[in-house]
């Protein structure tokens, strides 16, 4: 059985999420991709910035094209997942664009400022089990919370360094170097 409209337009919104970004999308873009009028826009997401938002949301989530492949085994290798998010950076920098301009409309937006946050809840346990390689519902909320918030932010953090500077931005080298550099400044435990 064939996609129907609403997840065409869910396909179309995530590539033009790929090639020309959030701000430059527009509905006639959504809908032409998708092979639907633009009034399919409407009925199905209410509008194009809740087409996009979902969209968005959804290919984090999912990983797949916006981080890169994973090695699927388990490898909690943090060099080699570090060099596939620095890869994704490049390869996918107006997807990364779209992203941190979703983060700046939600400031504006209550609603997807929700959203925004139920994904960084997210994130946060993704980010747990990548470093770890234990699966989700393994994982302790301390570990959720410490261990994914962190990444989360090295992740956020890193990612604008490469979107901005990339001929400065740190290798995954220089992460794991800074990582033991500031491991060895932490007080001892109280």
């Amino acid at each position: 059985m064939g996609m129907g409209n609403r997840e065409k337009l869910l396909e179309a919104a995530r590539q033009c999420l790929f090639d020309k970004g959030y701000e430059r999308t527009t509905v006639r873009d959504l809908a032409s991709a998708a092979g639907v009028s633009m009034a399919a826009i409407g009925y199905h997401f209410g509008s194009k910035e809740a087409l996009l938002n979902q969209a968005l949301f959804e290919a984090l989530d999912s990983g797949g094209q916006a981080f890169g492949p994973s090695s699927g085994d388990g490898d909690s290798d943090l060099g080699a997942l570090w060099r596939r998010l620095i890869e994704a950076f490049s390869a996918n920098k107006t997807f990364w664009i779209a992203n941190l301009e979703t983060v700046l409309r939600a400031q504006r937006d209550a609603g997807l400022r929700e959203q925004v946050a139920a994904g960084l809840r997210q994130g946060r346990s993704g980010m747990a089990r990548e470093v770890t390689g234990a699966a989700e519902s393994e994982l302790s909320e301390q570990t959720i919370r410490a261990l994914g918030s962190v990444q989360l932010a090295l992740v956020s953090g890193l990612m604008m360094q490469h979107l901005t500077d990339p001929e400065s931005a740190p290798t995954a080298e220089d992460v794991l170097a800074g990582l033991r550099a500031l491991a060895a400044h932490l007080p001892e435990e109280a």
